[in-house]
């Protein structure tokens, strides 16, 4: 006895409703909602550590040009450009001989003498280019570490 095997039918017009199309949107759309946010963090992390390391780089530029010429630079400027003050100044001190901008494209802040007694402060505002702030929109200085709660005090 032979047996008629049938092949289950496949309809080759058959294609997605709409209900499952819709399924699929909402879908993607929450999984855009949850990773979204998450990647937008990170990257304000990165570029807060940029600037951690860029004013490290600065700091060490102001630190060698004050061995070099006995002062700290009375501008960022002066660790590009020769002050003019005899042959003492062995610079430009830093590599691109340009002064970077932060990571939103903003000035650093540098002052000589720093507040509070120290030797030069350098900042930058943040993302939100203004004094103070949380988060993305917290300052970076010199004399702070990222990692340590009251940074900004």
């Amino acid at each position: 006895m032979i047996m008629d095997r049938q092949q289950p039918h496949i309809d080759a017009q058959r294609g997605f409703t709409l209900i499952e199309l819709m399924i699929v949107i909402v879908i993607l759309g929450l999984l855009a909602g949850l990773v979204a946010p998450r990647l937008i963090g990170r990257i304000g992390g990165a570029k807060q550590g940029t600037a951690q390391a860029q004013i490290e780089m600065l700091a060490t530029a102001c630190d060698t040009f004050r061995l070099d010429m006995g002062r700290f630079p009375a501008s960022l400027e002066e660790l590009i450009a020769n002050p003019g003050e005899g042959a003492k100044w062995d610079g430009p001190y830093l590599k691109k001989n340009q002064i970077p901008l932060d990571p939103w494209d903003n000035p650093y802040q540098y002052s000589a003498p720093g507040e509070g007694g120290r030797d030069y402060d350098i900042v930058s505002y943040g993302a939100d280019k203004t004094e103070g702030g949380d988060g993305e929109n917290r300052d970076i200085m010199s004399w702070a570490s990222l990692n340590a709660p009251d940074a900004g005090e």
